[in-house]
């Protein structure tokens, strides 16, 4: 890893976590006194189609949710958490977009590390994830719907990949 890539992640965790403590969104005002949805939930399970994850939502207040996701393939696994901060879209009470950060850990077996030669010779995969997306919950059912676009930068392997999807979940109030 570079000295200017090791930076641009500094700052970037740096900025995040500025922002995340300071509670800021671009409508703060209008999220302190705020239900998410007219027709709320606040856990969620279901998929993720791309790259074909389960994913378990949960949020611990109004505007924030910790969302896990994971999949299993033959070659290994990969599973991302990420802390989300929504904001709702005027004129319209179910549909909110969302942006937040986590991490995330990949275990490869020997035969997807001979496949990648681009990577370290770890079978371990360690990094930072991003998430920026739309969530919708369909009014009177327990069904949330949502896109996304999740970039993640491994630190331990040293490569970026470019994950999100649509998800569709189970909701519980």
């Amino acid at each position: 890893m570079t000295k200017k890539q090791l930076f641009f992640i500094l700052l970037s965790i740096s900025v995040f976590q500025i922002v995340h403590a300071q509670n800021i969104t671009p409508d703060t005002a209008i999220n302190r006194n705020l239900h998410l949805y007219a027709d709320g939930y606040t856990k969620a399970i279901g998929v993720k189609m791309y790259p074909g994850s389960l994913t378990y939502k949960s949020f611990y207040n109004p505007t924030k949710a910790i969302e896990s996701s994971g999949y299993i393939t033959l070659d290994g696994l990969w599973l991302s958490i990420v802390n989300e901060i929504y904001t709702p879209i005027k004129d319209d009470d179910q549909l909110t977009w969302f942006y937040g950060y986590g991490g995330h850990l990949g275990i490869w077996s020997e035969e997807w590390r001979r496949k990648n030669n681009y990577t370290d010779k770890s079978n371990i995969s360690v990094g930072i994830d991003g998430i920026l997306g739309l969530d919708y919950k369909l009014k009177n059912t327990p069904i949330n719907l949502s896109i996304d676009w999740q970039p993640s930068f491994s630190l331990i392997q040293t490569y970026f990949k470019n994950q999100g999807g649509i998800g569709i979940r189970y909701t519980f109030k």
